[in-house]
C-alpha cells in the first residue's frame, strides 16, 4: 500500500526536484555534450576555459567570448568580475538548464522537451540569451501545447520556476490548453458512451461515502486522474479555466470531489505527509497542508452550491460536504471558511441521510453529545430551520435519526438530550415515530430516571402524530410516564374509531349502494340502494326522533352546503342511516319493555320471556334497517335485569356513534347527547 501511495504523490516529489531531473530525452547527457564543446574550442582557438561559473553545487569552465557574445547577464558580469562568476540562488532551472545555455552559446543545436524547454525559457529570460527566448516559445506553441501529456509535463515543470514562468505566462498558456482538450475529451461522443468517471459520479447520491469507491471512480478517466495529480494553484486555475470556457457544472464539480478525496480525505495520503517529513512534526505538517487544501476546495465549491444542480442534490453528493466537515473539525479552518463549509452542508441537508452525519470515531472521555461533531450538526440543522429552508420535514426527520445514533451513550444527561430534541419546532415533525424511538432507548439506557425528568423528555411528543403501530407500543410500554399513555390510549381510539367508520363505509357502498353526487333535486347528493338490498332511504332524521327537532333539521340541511365537500357529505349520510338504524332497534326495544309492563300489570304475573323475545322479533323484523338487529333468542335468554343493562349498553354505544358518526356538526353530537339522555331516563 505504501508504494500505490508513492507513486500517486510522485508527480508533487517530482515538482519539488523541479529541473534536478534529467530529461529522459537527451542521450548522451547535455553535461557530456558540453564538455566536449569545451574541449574542442579549445583546440580550436587555442585559448583555455578561463571563466569559471557556480551554478549551485556545481562549477563550470568556460571560455569568455561565447558567453558575453550570446548572454547579456555575463557581458555585464565579466567586466566587473576577472574570471569567476557564481549564479545567484535565484537563477529558474539550475545546472541543468545552464548546461543546455551553455552549449546554445557555443553554437551548438538545442534539444528541447518538455522535461527542459520551461526551464531553459526561464533561464534564458534571466540570463538574457537573445534568440533562445523566442526559440522555446516557438516549440511551448506548436508541440507543448497540441499535446494533452505535454502540456501537462510543461506545467508540472513549472512549479519550481515561479514566478518567473507565470511571468512569460507559460503557466496560462498550459493551463489553457489543458481546459480546453479536456472540454473536448467531455464533448467526445466515445468517451460519453464510456460513462466516465464524471457522470459515473452520480452514483454516489444517496450513499455513504466510500473513499476507495470515489478513487475507483477517479481512475475511470486519465485526463481526471491527471488534474487531481497537480499542485492545487495550478489545479485551480484549470477549474475555472473549465468554468470560463463553457464546461457544464455537473462535469466541473465531481472533479473537484475527486481532488479534494485524494489530498483531503484519503487516510493514505496524510500517512505519506507524515512520514515524509524529516524537518518537524510530521502530523502538524500533514494537517497543515490539508488545511490549505481544504480551504481552497471550499472556494471552488461555493460556485457549485449555487449552481441548479445543486439545488436538486444531484451536482455534488452531500456525503461529500459532510465527509469535508468531519475532516474540518480536526484541522484549524480559517472563521470564513468554516461558515461557507457549514452553509454548504445547511443548503443541502434535506438529501442527507443519517449514517453521513458525523459521529466522533474514539470516545474522548465525555459524552458524545458535547463532541465537536455532534455541536457542529446541531449548529447547522439549527441554521437550516432559522433560514426556513425547504425541505423542514425531511431535516426533521434525519435529527431524529440522528438523535436516535446518540440515546445510547450512557453519559447522555436528560437536560442536554432535551435541548438536542428542541433543536427541531414541533411543527415540523410529520411524524414522531422515530423521536418516541429515541426517547424509549434513552429510557432503557437509562433506567434511574426520575418521574419529572421522564414527563419532561416525553413531553416533547405528540402522540397525535404517532403511527398506529407507535401508539399501540406506547400505550403497552410501562417505562413511559401515566400522561403519555392516557393520550396515547386516547389517540388510539380515535384511530380504532376512524378505522371502523372507514371499515362501515366500505362495506356499506360495496354491499347496499353508492352516493350519486348531484343526483337529487336540488344539487343534493343520493344515495342509490343495491337492487335486492332493503335498506332505509336516505333522508334527515325524523321529527318523531328524541335525537332530532326541527332546528337541528335545518342544521342538518345546511351542513354539506356549509362544507362545501363531497366527502363531508358522504360521512353525514352514513352516519344518518346509523344512526336511525339504532334508533329504530331502541324503539323496538322500548316497546317491547312497555308491552311486558302491561302486561305484568294486567296478570300479576310475570310472562313468559319467549312472548315478549318473539313480540320483539316481530317488532324489529317490521322495521327497516340497515343493521343486523339484536336476536331475539339472545333476549328470551336474559332476565329483565339483564334486558334493562343490555337496553342501557345500545343507549350508550348510540351516544358514543352519534359523536364519532357526525362529523364536524358539535350541535348535532349535543342534541345525539340529550336524546340519548331522554331515552334512559324513559327507559
Amino acid at each position: 500500500m505504501e508504494t500505490e501511495v508513492e507513486v500517486e504523490v510522485e508527480v508533487e516529489v517530482a515538482a519539488k526536484a523541479g529541473a534536478g531531473m534529467f530529461s529522459p530525452y537527451s542521450s548522451p547527457s547535455t553535461a557530456l555534450l558540453l564538455q566536449r564543446r569545451v574541449v574542442a574550442w579549445a583546440k580550436e582557438t587555442g585559448l583555455p576555459a578561463a571563466v569559471s561559473v557556480r551554478v549551485g553545487e556545481r562549477s563550470f569552465s568556460l571560455h569568455k567570448d561565447p558567453l558575453a557574445s550570446r548572454c547579456g547577464y555575463f557581458s555585464q558580469a565579466l567586466l566587473l568580475r576577472s574570471g569567476e562568476v557564481e549564479l545567484p540562488a535565484s537563477f529558474p532551472g539550475g545546472s541543468e538548464a545552464f548546461e543546455v545555455i551553455g552549449l546554445f552559446c557555443y553554437g551548438d543545436a538545442v534539444a528541447l522537451d518538455p522535461f527542459n524547454v520551461a526551464a531553459v525559457r526561464c533561464a534564458a529570460e534571466f540570463l538574457d540569451v537573445a534568440g533562445l527566448g523566442a526559440r522555446c516559445d516557438l516549440y511551448i506553441n506548436q508541440v507543448v501545447l497540441q499535446s494533452w501529456d505535454d502540456a501537462l509535463i510543461v506545467l508540472q515543470r513549472c512549479q519550481p520556476l515561479l514566478p518567473v514562468a507565470e511571468e512569460l505566462l507559460i503557466v496560462s498558456r498550459c493551463v489553457e490548453s489543458l481546459a480546453f482538450m479536456a472540454c473536448m475529451e467531455i464533448l467526445d461522443p466515445e468517451q460519453r458512451r464510456d460513462q466516465p468517471g464524471v457522470t459515473a459520479a452520480r452514483g454516489l447520491v444517496g450513499r455513504r461515502w466510500n473513499a476507495e469507491l470515489v478513487k475507483e471512480l477517479a481512475a475511470r478517466d486519465l485526463w481526471i486522474k491527471d488534474l487531481i495529480a497537480l499542485p492545487f494553484d495550478f489545479f485551480k486555475r484549470i477549474v475555472q479555466a473549465l468554468r470560463r470556457q463553457g464546461m457544464k457544472e455537473k462535469y466541473v464539480s465531481p472533479v473537484v470531489l475527486f481532488y479534494a478525496n485524494k489530498w483531503v480525505l484519503s487516510k493514505k495520503t496524510h500517512k505519506f505527509w507524515a512520514s515524509t517529513d524529516e524537518a518537524g512534526d510530521g502530523e502538524t505538517d500533514a494537517n497543515r497542508r490539508a488545511t490549505a487544501i481544504l480551504q481552497g476546495v471550499i472556494d471552488l465549491l461555493l460556485v457549485e452550491a449555487s449552481s441548479p444542480a445543486a439545488a436538486t442534490g444531484g451536482a455534488i453528493p452531500v456525503s461529500f460536504y459532510l465527509a469535508l466537515l468531519a475532516r474540518s473539525i480536526t484541522l484549524e479552518l480559517s472563521e470564513e471558511s468554516q461558515t461557507r463549509l457549514r452553509e454548504l452542508v445547511a443548503s443541502n441537508l434535506q438529501f442527507a441521510r443519517a449514517d453521513d452525519l458525523p459521529l466522533p470515531e474514539q470516545d474522548a472521555g465525555g459524552s458524545i453529545a458535547d463532541s465537536s461533531e455532534v455541536r457542529a450538526i446541531e449548529s447547522i440543522v439549527s441554521n437550516h430551520v432559522s433560514m426556513q429552508r425547504r425541505g423542514a420535514e425531511a431535516v426533521a426527520e434525519l435529527w431524529d435519526r440522528y438523535l436516535l445514533q446518540i440515546v445510547g451513550d450512557p453519559k447522555l444527561r436528560p437536560g442536554r438530550l432535551a435541548e438536542l430534541v428542541g433543536v427541531i419546532p414541533t411543527g415540523d415533525r410529520k411524524s414522531h415515530d422515530h423521536l418516541y424511538k429515541a426517547i424509549d432507548t434513552y429510557l432503557v439506557e437509562h433506567p434511574g430516571l426520575s418521574g419529572e425528568e421522564k414527563v419532561t423528555l416525553s413531553g416533547h411528543l405528540d402522540c397525535r402524530k404517532l403511527s398506529h403501530e407507535a401508539c399501540i407500543q406506547a400505550v403497552q410500554n410501562d417505562r413511559m410516564p401515566l400522561r403519555l399513555i392516557v393520550q396515547a390510549l386516547f389517540v388510539q381510539q380515535l384511530h380504532t374509531h376512524r378505522a371502523f367508520n372507514e371499515c362501515s363505509d366500505s362495506f356499506r357502498c360495496m354491499h347496499s349502494g353508492e352516493l350519486v353526487p348531484g343526483g337529487g333535486g336540488g344539487g343534493a347528493d343520493v344515495y342509490t340502494p343495491s337492487p335486492g338490498c332493503a335498506v332505509p332511504t336516505s333522508q334527515p332524521l325524523s321529527t318523531s326522533s328524541p335525537y332530532t327537532d326541527t332546528h337541528g333539521a335545518a342544521r342538518d340541511r345546511k351542513l354539506p352546503a356549509r362544507n362545501g365537500d363531497g366527502d363531508d357529505a358522504s360521512d353525514y349520510e352514513t352516519a344518518s342511516f346509523r344512526i336511525q338504524a339504532l334508533e329504530q332497534e331502541i324503539l323496538s326495544l322500548k316497546q317491547t319493555l312497555q308491552r311486558h309492563d302491561t302486561v305484568n300489570g294486567s296478570a300479576r304475573k310475570e310472562p313468559s320471556f319467549r312472548v315478549v323475545a318473539a313480540d320483539a322479533a316481530t317488532a324489529k323484523t317490521a322495521s327497516v334497517r340497515r343493521r343486523t338487529p339484536v336476536s331475539s333468542s339472545c333476549i328470551g335468554s336474559m332476565r329483565w335485569g339483564s334486558q334493562r343493562r343490555c337496553a342501557s349498553r345500545i343507549l350508550r354505544v348510540f351516544a358514543r356513534l352519534a359523536v364519532f358518526g357526525r362529523g364536524r356538526s358539535r350541535g348535532k353530537q349535543s342534541k345525539c347527547r340529550a336524546g340519548g339522555a331522554e331515552q334512559l331516563s324513559c327507559l
